[in-house]
């Protein structure tokens, strides 16, 4: 992975850890780095400054990690809905995992971090970049991270992707 041309933004509301994610991303490589405290804040860098990552806390007074999520992913004047982002939280409940799953977030990594985890997270993102899905209620990387051969249910993979190979087959104007 080559970070030096990638622009990260951390959002976190404790300066503390503004500060160690700081060195460990700059440790990594990058050599962009805005800290901000606020995610009203954030909103503002996000609309001035390209950002290729964003890292974010969970909990936050005034807008919290989900609510900034959801902002960035599917306001209207959101200038990278696409950017992925890595919730960095001590908040790991099974619930909170899914809230941020649903909200959009990319990767989930849980306090205390260490640097190995966290480089794990930023390698998936960068060199792994997962499909993004748009559905009535969410928008987001696509939330299924493997195929379930067991799946029987609606919208199977094999089911749709099947279904457009007929599709293309049928129609008489694609030559092959």
């Amino acid at each position: 992975m080559r970070a030096n041309n990638l622009s990260v933004l951390i959002v976190d509301d404790n300066v503390h850890m503004l500060r160690i994610l700081a060195t460990m991303v700059r440790g990594y490589g990058f050599d962009e780095v805005h800290m901000v405290q606020d995610p009203a804040d954030a909103l503002e860098v996000i609309k001035s400054t390209p950002v290729d990552l964003i890292f974010l806390d969970y909990r936050m007074p005034v807008l919290d990690g989900i609510e900034f999520t959801q902002l960035v992913r599917n306001s209207h004047d959101s200038p990278n809905p696409y950017v992925p982002i890595i919730m960095i939280t001590a908040h790991s409940e099974p619930s909170k995992v899914r809230a941020a799953r649903d909200a959009g977030v990319t990767e989930f990594c849980c306090k205390p971090i260490n640097a190995q985890t966290l480089y794990s997270r930023i390698v998936s993102v960068v060199n792994k970049p997962r499909d993004f899905i748009r559905a009535p209620n969410y928008f987001g990387p696509d939330r299924r991270r493997r195929d379930d051969p067991h799946y029987r249910g609606p919208e199977r993979r094999h089911d749709r992707m099947q279904d457009d190979i007929d599709n293309i087959m049928k129609d008489d104007t694609v030559g092959f």
